[in-house]
């Protein structure tokens, strides 16, 4: 029986769409089996609370076998993903990042945190989580 890995996602809200993307890969990989545990546009956490937006993503992100950080340069400029690693390093949850595709450069955000760093292919997330998830 394959393993079921729970994925916090950590990702950037002004490029969903990579989000979604990456879902999608992981969805459609035959004998891999996930769940996404990350809040996002459609599952938002609904308030303005930053305390309380907090405990939430610790609590999805201490429930996660893996973090997956999207490494795109914008994550420098995010204000939650820093935190969000942080958190998950705090927790000893693995992070791996994942370069976009036809990205050169990726965020140091991501890289100072991540135990590996990826390119956007299926196998190589999926063979990287195999290996780095708790």
């Amino acid at each position: 029986m394959a393993k079921n890995y729970k994925i916090f996602v950590s990702h950037s809200w002004s490029y969903s769409s990579d989000l979604t993307d990456l879902q999608n890969l992981l969805n459609s990989r035959g004998y891999f089996n996930v769940e996404f545990t990350e809040a996002s546009k459609d599952v938002p956490i609904n308030s303005t609370n930053a305390s309380y937006i907090k405990a939430k993503l610790r609590a999805k992100i201490s429930t996660s076998d893996i973090v997956l950080a999207l490494a795109g340069i914008y994550a420098s400029h995010s204000d939650w993903m820093p935190w969000e690693l942080d958190t998950a390093k705090s927790l000893g949850i693995p992070i791996i990042g994942v370069i976009p595709r036809g990205q050169e450069r990726i965020s140091q955000e991501v890289y100072s945190r991540s135990v590996v760093d990826v390119k956007w292919s299926t196998e190589s997330i999926v063979e990287a989580i195999r290996n780095h998830a708790k």
